[in-house]
Parts: structure tokens; C-alpha cells; sequence
């Protein structure tokens, strides 16, 4: 059995994929008022949209090592030759660390683990390219490294409809909210350094999906790339995102559409559009 890989629910791999491609996925968890339930299993995109439109409190935390080792063991039980476990950004979540402790405990000779420095299809890019080097019999060094090199070469960007739930989640003060809001300010942002952090301003949301698409074909430019588009309640915009990149970047392999869960789209909210754009392909 080749090496197994492991990332978390904040892959957002679009459905069927983790299936399509062997890759594990342990679920981060999800608190929704009192209630708590694992992140694209227990609680959708749906669940968390209609949680945040009514304001409720929404939280996320991460998998315990327990966990973590639990699916180690269960794969290198059924053979696999090792485990690569990649994961979203030790800015954004503790996750990579209770990876790294269950690994130390499994053995670290047996698990390696990566923090990717992104999240979303950044990291599902990255896990979906190693996956590929180990069915082709990649030994763990190489498998690492197909991860690393997605992760540190993909750029994300992406827009929000409204500036408030930056402001519940402590982002932003209320007087820029406001001020933002009055204004129709709508900030892109992307990923850097492994955090998510403002780009630019744009007034309108017109404006805003014609900046991602300039966005999107800068980062390509004439190599070949794969393409993803993130939401959250807006699969209308997101299609039409999705066909305006196929459009502009000739060099694609085609445009994949996922919807967020809820560690980024607590932060974010419901409108939310992303792009996220990875040289080479699979």
C-alpha cells in the first residue's frame, strides 16, 4: 500500500475528491451556540449560512491528537508504507499541531506532517498533488515534497460581501465596519505568509469579481495551473466566477467550485467569493 495521505475538512475538496484521490480527511470541529458538530459532516455550508445570517455564535476548534493518531494507526494497521499529514496554516488554527503531537506519539519515522502556510483548495491542492506522487509509488520524501512545492507556490484571493462578521470575529473595529459598510467597501484579501490578510479595496461587487479574475490570471500567467472557486451561499456568482476564469486563463485544466465551511466563512460570511490558483497540475 503506497503512502497514505491525511489533511483536514478545511481542504474544502469539492465532493467526491477525497474519495476520487485516497485522501484522508479528519474533520475539524464546529460550535454553533451550544451545539457542536464535525465541519462538513455534521454541519454544512448550509447549517453555518443560516447560523450566521441569524447571528448566532459560531465557533470552530481544532482535532484532538487523539484523533489524529487514531487515523495513523488505522492506516498504517491496513499497510500503508507511511503517512503524510498536511494541514492548514499553524497561523489559523491549532490543528498542525495536534498533528505534530500525534505523530511523535505514532512514531515520527512513520508520520510526516506539514503546515501548509494556507488553507482551502491551497491546501487541498496540496494534498490532492501528493496523493498523486504516492500512487505512483513516491517514497515519503517525495510525497512531502509534492505538498510542500503546491502549498508554497499557490496564491488565494477572495472577497466579501460585507465587512461585519470580520468585525465579530475581532478582524476589524467596529468604526472601520461601519465606515466600510457605508462606503459599499468591499476588501479582497488573500492568503500571505500563512495568515489572511487585506490586499485592496474595491466599491462594488461588479468590481470585485473583475478584480479576482485579473488576480487569478497574474498569478498564471502563461504556465499551467489548476483553478478553484470557494462560496459560501452564493452559487450563482460562484458559476459565474468559475466560467469567467476558464475564459480569461487558457492554461487551466478546468475550474473547480467548492463551497466553505466554517473556518473561514464564520470569519467571512455568507457572499463570500474565492479563487484560488496552483501552477502545474495533477
Amino acid at each position: 500500500m503506497p503512502f497514505a495521505v491525511v489533511t483536514d475538512s478545511t481542504a474544502y475538496l469539492p465532493e467526491g475528491f477525497a474519495d476520487r484521490h485516497a485522501v484522508h480527511v479528519v474533520p475539524l470541529f464546529v460550535h454553533i451556540d451550544d451545539s457542536e458538530g464535525r465541519d462538513g459532516i455534521d454541519i454544512g455550508p448550509a447549517e453555518l449560512a443560516a447560523a450566521l445570517k441569524d447571528h448566532r455564535v459560531v465557533t470552530t476548534s481544532r482535532p484532538s491528537p487523539a484523533e489524529f493518531a487514531a487515523e495513523y494507526r488505522r492506516l498504517l494497521d491496513e499497510g500503508a508504507d507511511g503517512v503524510l499529514s498536511v494541514h492548514l496554516s499553524s497561523e489559523l488554527s491549532g490543528t498542525w499541531e495536534s498533528a505534530r503531537l500525534a505523530a511523535e506519539e505514532v512514531g515520527s519515522d512513520r508520520v510526516r506532517v506539514v503546515d501548509s502556510r494556507t488553507t482551502a483548495m491551497g491546501l487541498g491542492f496540496a494534498a490532492l498533488r501528493a496523493a498523486a506522487v504516492a500512487a505512483d509509488g513516491g517514497d515519503g520524501a517525495a510525497v512531502e515534497a509534492a505538498a510542500v512545492e503546491a502549498a508554497a507556490h499557490t496564491k488565494s484571493f477572495m472577497f466579501v460581501e460585507t465587512l461585519d462578521y470580520l468585525r465579530r470575529g475581532g478582524r476589524i473595529g467596529a468604526a472601520a465596519a461601519f465606515l466600510g459598510t457605508a462606503l459599499s467597501v468591499k476588501p479582497i484579501l488573500h492568503v500571505h505568509d500563512g495568515q489572511i490578510v487585506p490586499l485592496e479595496k474595491v466599491r462594488t461587487t461588479s468590481r470585485a469579481l473583475a478584480r479576482l479574475v485579473d488576480l487569478a490570471a497574474e498569478a498564471a500567467g502563461d504556465q499551467p495551473v489548476q483553478l478553484a472557486v470557494h462560496h459560501l451561499a452564493a452559487p450563482d456568482r460562484a458559476a459565474e466566477l468559475a466560467t469567467r476564469l476558464d475564459e480569461r486563463i487558457g492554461s487551466s485544466s478546468g475550474c473547480v467550485v467548492s463551497e466553505l465551511g466554517a473556518v473561514i466563512g464564520a470569519h467571512t460570511g455568507p457572499g463570500v467569493l474565492g479563487v484560488v490558483i496552483c501552477p502545474g497540475r495533477l
